[in-house]
C-alpha cells in the first residue's frame, strides 16, 4: 500500500508535552509541521498516485456491477418493452385491417342495398304504372260504354220525342184550322202540311 508522507509524519511518536526542539516548529499534540497542516490532502501532489488506484479501483468495481447487474435488468426491461410495443403495434395493424375489411364489406353491402332499392323502386313504379295503365284503359272502355248507352238511349228518346212532336204538331194544326177557318182539314193534308214545315 502507499502510505504519505503527511500520514508518515502524523504517525511519528509525539513528545509528552506536545513540544519538540523550538516552539512554533510543530503544532501540540500532532506532530505535523504547521506548513504542512494547511493543504487539503486530495489537493496534494503527493496523495495523487493513491488517488489514482483508488479511482481506477472504484471505477473497475462500477464498471462491473453496471456491466453484471444494472445494464442486464435495463437490456431486460427494454426487451420487454420493445416486445409489447411491438405486439402492440401488430395487434393495432391487425385491427386496422379488420376495420378496413368491415368498412370494405359494409360499403359493398350499402352498394347493393341502394341497387336493390333502385331496382324495387323502379319495379314498384313500374307495376302502380302498368295498374294506373290499366285503370284508366278499364274506365275508359266503361265509359265509352256508357256513353254508347246514353246515346243510344237520347236517339231512341229523341225518335220517340219526334214522333210525339209530329204528332202533336198535327193536333195542334187542326186545331188551328178548325179556329181559324171554322172546318176540318184532313189527316193527311195536316201531316203532308207539318212535314213541308219540319224540312
Amino acid at each position: 500500500m502507499f502510505v504519505t508522507s503527511a500520514f508518515a509524519q502524523e504517525s511519528a511518536p509525539a513528545v509528552e508535552g506536545g513540544h519538540t526542539g523550538t516552539e512554533g516548529d510543530t503544532h501540540s499534540g500532532t506532530g505535523v509541521p504547521a506548513e504542512a497542516h494547511g493543504v487539503f490532502p486530495p489537493f496534494d501532489p503527493a496523495t495523487f498516485p493513491s488517488q489514482l488506484v483508488w479511482l481506477a479501483i472504484t471505477f473497475g468495481l462500477f464498471y462491473l456491477f453496471l456491466k453484471k447487474v444494472v445494464m442486464p435488468r435495463v437490456g431486460g426491461i427494454i426487451d420487454v418493452r420493445n416486445d409489447r410495443i411491438t405486439q402492440d403495434l401488430d395487434q393495432a395493424a391487425r385491427l386496422k385491417g379488420e376495420a378496413d375489411a368491415a368498412v370494405a364489406a359494409y360499403e359493398q353491402e350499402l352498394a347493393e342495398a341502394k341497387t336493390k332499392a333502385n331496382a324495387i323502386g323502379q319495379q314498384a313504379n313500374d307495376a302502380a304504372k302498368a295498374e294506373a295503365e290499366a285503370a284508366r284503359k278499364k274506365v275508359e272502355a266503361a265509359l265509352d260504354q256508357k256513353l254508347g248507352e246514353a246515346e243510344a238511349r237520347i236517339s231512341t228518346i229523341k225518335a220517340n220525342a219526334m214522333k210525339e212532336v209530329g204528332t202533336i204538331a198535327e193536333d195542334t194544326a187542326s186545331a188551328i184550322v178548325e179556329a181559324l177557318v171554322g172546318g176540318k182539314a184532313s189527316k193527311a193534308e195536316i201531316a203532308a202540311a207539318v212535314k213541308s214545315v219540319a224540312r
